[in-house]
């Protein structure tokens, strides 16, 4: 059974959204914004190149390298966008031809030039090699990057410049590695923790999904057999008594979550006056009692989760005192959007026809105010079915979309 209901769509829709997002790259947003820096700074670049071309010493030769920076920048960006330049191989050359387009200022310009002019790539362009480094390497990466380039153009230069005043170009190289590479870093961080979320959300949802599948079909096929085999008796008893093992197998992996759940203590209602009920009835699982609930909360109104807790431990009580020795009694819920379906089943002695009609008759109204008179106030239905020798399964359905009545 598919649960349609309109909160089951939208967390179906988030988990779907969610899939998607962690399946790229946690640093691909950095690469793409880096690509467009990298298309403003070669912009920048060539601009100078061309203006500054007639005042070198070898113009020719400087175009050459221009027309150098101007290929290996278009196949920088390429690599980096299509995600195949993503690594230390692809990012350690773009360092070498960086520090060797900054290193070849030496060969293209005077001495006195260089005193006075940046390296002809121009440091914004150098920038890029530190970007990329800091986004695969972090931090550390591209400050080491940054120093590398600061000393390519220190050599350049033939003296260190330590006037931040004047020239802050160290510090501007070291902040940018420094930024960029925390920023990927807790990318990254962040898409494992998105990831290892999404992965529990998923096993959540396949989980309820299996734990209606399971209640919907093999479990009661499980409670069948085991029921017509006590019945039948003889040699079917021993099928009887291995049905009712897995059948408690299988509760017992779906509401392996119980002991934790307990650990928290009793809900309370939160500001809107809301409780959840999942976490209510989780309370009651134990050596003799099955708990099966959604994954995520089934938030109610107060009211509405007081009196099904009622209604829900009267039942169980009725378990322990007349079920008979060694029953086990079995609570399931369902979320099923406008309303919540609760499942108290036990396998013991049941309850023969007419009994329930006949203690209500002679004033005994345990069942009728404790269970049904609590369901029916809330505008929901009670329902029971029981046979001597067959067990009690009581059907609990509450409306919590609608006004109390």
């Amino acid at each position: 059974m598919t649960d349609d209901s309109p909160r089951a769509q939208a967390r179906r829709a988030w988990l779907a959204r969610v899939r998607e997002s962690v399946d790229e790259d946690a640093s691909a947003p950095l690469w793409r914004a880096a690509q467009v820096f990298r298309a403003l700074s070669l912009v920048y670049a060539i601009g100078y190149q061309v203006s500054i071309n007639g005042q070198l010493d070898r113009p020719r030769t400087a175009a050459v390298l221009g027309v150098v920076l101007l290929v290996w920048s278009v196949a920088c960006a390429v690599a980096y966008l299509t995600g195949f330049g993503r690594n230390w191989k692809w990012v350690g050359a773009e360092i070498v031809m960086t520090v060797a387009l900054l290193l070849s200022t030496s060969s293209v310009a005077s001495t006195t030039w260089i005193d006075e002019n940046q390296p002809w790539p121009t440091t914004l362009w150098a920038c890029n090699a530190v970007i990329s480094a800091a986004i695969l390497g972090g931090a550390a990466g591209g400050a080491l990057t940054g120093l590398l380039v600061w000393a390519a153009s220190v050599f350049v230069k033939g003296q260190v410049n330590l006037n931040f005043g004047r020239n802050a170009q160290l510090i501007q190289l070291l902040f940018l590695g420094l930024v960029v590479g925390w920023a990927a870093t807790s990318g990254r961080r962040n898409h494992e923790l998105l990831t290892q979320a999404a992965r529990y959300a998923a096993a959540g949802e396949e989980r309820d999904r299996l734990a209606r599948h399971v209640h919907d079909g093999v479990l009661q096929a499980l409670a069948l057999i085991s029921r017509r085999g006590r019945e039948i008796g003889g040699d079917t008893t021993a099928l009887a008594e291995m049905a009712g093992e897995q059948e408690r197998a299988l509760r017992r992996f779906l509401t392996e979550r119980a002991d934790e759940d307990r650990a928290y203590g009793d809900p309370a209602p939160d500001e809107g006056g809301r409780v959840d009920l999942a976490a209510l009835l989780r309370r009651y699982a134990g050596e003799d009692v099955s708990v099966s609930t959604p994954r995520e909360a089934v938030t109610v109104p107060a009211r509405i989760g007081a009196e099904v807790d009622g209604a829900v431990g009267n039942a169980l009580d009725n378990v322990v005192r007349h079920a008979g020795p060694g029953a086990r009694a079995y609570v399931l819920l369902e979320d099923l959007g406008s309303e919540v379906v609760i499942s108290i089943r036990d396998d013991g002695v049941g309850i023969e026809p007419g009994r329930l009609a006949a203690a209500e008759q002679q004033g005994r109204l345990g069942v009728a105010q404790a269970i049904v008179g609590r369901i029916e106030a809330l505008g929901g239905r009670a329902e029971l079915d029981s046979a001597p020798g067959a067990g009690t399964d009581w059907e609990l359905t509450v409306p919590i979309d609608e006004e109390l009545p």
